[in-house]
C-alpha cells in the first residue's frame, strides 16, 4: 500500500512546494534589471530611462509599494510607465502613493487592459490555459458584460497632475537637459484599443530621439513602429511568461509574440527596418493568479547610449 501512493505524494509534495515557493518568495522577490541600448544619435549623452510595468497593485501589497518608492534613488532621466497598474478598484491610491517618489521625474505612460477591467475570480488552471491559447474576454471599447470597471479616470487625472504625459494613442515629448524626447504611444492592443492610424508617419523630424510606447507587444503594433523607423518600442503585458521552465524559459506570451522575446532586449524587423525592443516582465501578477516562477518582479533601467556608426 506504501509503495502505491509513495510517487503521487511526492508529487503532490513538491507541487505544493512549488506554488508556495511562487506565491509566497518568487512573486515578492523583486529586482532591478539593468540594459544598455545604442540607439541615440551621435553626440548626445547617455539617457537614463526607467521602465515600470504591469504592477497589479492590490490594496495592502506593502513591500510592493516600498520597493516602487525606492526606485526614485536611482534619478533617472525620465519614466515610462507601460501599463497596468490595476488589478484591484481600490489600489488607486497605492499606486499613486507609491510611484510619487517617481512622479518627481518627467514622465510618460499608457494603459493596459487592466487599468481600465478589473479582474475575475476564475480558476487558476483555466486562466492559464487561455493565457497559453492566446485568449481574454474583452473586446475593443465596447462595454464588457459583467466586468468589473476600474477608475482608471482617477489614474489619468494623477499622473496628469505629476506631469507625466498620456500617450493614449497620441504623441507627446519630454524636455531632458535640453534635449527634445518626442514620444509616440497606443492605448492597448490586447483589448483592441490601439489606433495607429492616428499616429502614423515616424518619428519627429526635429526631435534630438524619437521612442514608440505600447502596453502589449502585438506584432501589429511592433511591425507599425518598426516601419516607420522607431529605434526604439518599450512594452510590457507578458509578465515574462509568468510561469517559466528553468533553462527553458517561458511557455506563453499572452499575445502574438514569440516566447523568445517574452521580456528583455531584442530586435524587430519590419519592411527593411529594425527596431530594438524592450519588453519588460513587470512586477505584479493578477489578484487572482499571484504566482511568478523562474520569472521574478522587474523594473528595468534603460541606459541609451549612441548607435555605432554603422547603424
Amino acid at each position: 500500500m506504501r509503495a502505491r501512493y509513495a510517487v503521487p505524494l511526492g508529487i503532490t509534495a513538491t507541487a505544493a512546494a512549488g506554488i508556495a515557493y511562487s506565491v509566497g518568495i518568487e512573486a515578492r522577490f523583486f529586482r532591478l534589471r539593468r540594459v544598455t541600448v545604442p540607439v541615440l544619435p551621435a553626440g548626445m549623452r547617455p539617457l537614463r530611462v526607467l521602465q515600470v510595468s504591469d504592477i497589479h497593485m492590490v490594496s495592502g501589497q506593502r513591500k510592493k509599494q516600498r520597493w516602487l518608492q525606492s526606485l526614485a534613488g536611482l534619478r533617472p532621466d525620465f519614466v515610462i510607465n507601460t501599463g497596468d497598474n490595476l488589478s484591484d478598484p481600490q489600489g488607486v491610491p497605492e499606486v499613486l502613493d507609491s510611484l510619487g517618489p517617481l512622479m518627481s521625474f518627467p514622465g510618460a505612460y499608457v494603459f493596459g487592459s487592466n487599468d481600465y477591467y478589473g479582474p475575475t475570480l476564475r480558476n487558476p488552471g483555466r486562466y492559464l490555459i487561455e493565457k497559453m491559447q492566446g485568449r481574454h474576454g474583452l473586446n475593443g471599447n465596447k462595454p464588457v458584460v459583467g466586468a468589473v470597471h476600474n477608475p482608471w479616470e482617477d489614474l489619468r487625472d494623477g499622473f496628469d497632475a505629476a506631469g507625466w504625459v498620456n500617450l493614449t494613442n497620441t504623441r507627446g515629448s519630454l524636455k531632458i537637459d535640453g534635449y527634445d524626447i518626442a514620444l509616440t504611444g497606443l492605448d492597448d492592443p490586447h483589448i483592441k484599443r490601439d489606433r495607429y492610424a492616428r499616429v502614423a508617419g515616424g518619428p519627429v523630424a526635429d526631435a534630438d530621439f524619437s521612442m514608440g510606447v505600447v502596453h502589449a507587444p502585438y506584432l501589429r503594433a511592433l511591425d507599425a513602429f518598426t516601419a516607420d523607423g522607431y529605434p526604439l518600442v518599450l512594452a510590457g503585458h507578458t509578465h515574462g511568461g509568468q510561469l517559466c521552465i528553468p533553462f527553458y524559459g517561458a511557455l506563453v506570451t499572452n499575445c502574438d509574440l514569440d516566447t523568445d522575446r517574452v521580456k528583455g532586449l531584442s530586435t524587430h524587423e519590419a519592411e527593411g527596418h529594425t527596431s530594438y525592443l524592450h519588453v519588460s516582465a513587470g512586477c505584479g501578477t493578477s489578484r487572482y493568479t499571484p504566482l511568478r516562477f523562474a520569472c521574478p518582479p522587474e523594473a528595468t533601467l534603460l541606459t541609451l547610449t549612441e548607435r555605432s556608426p554603422a547603424a
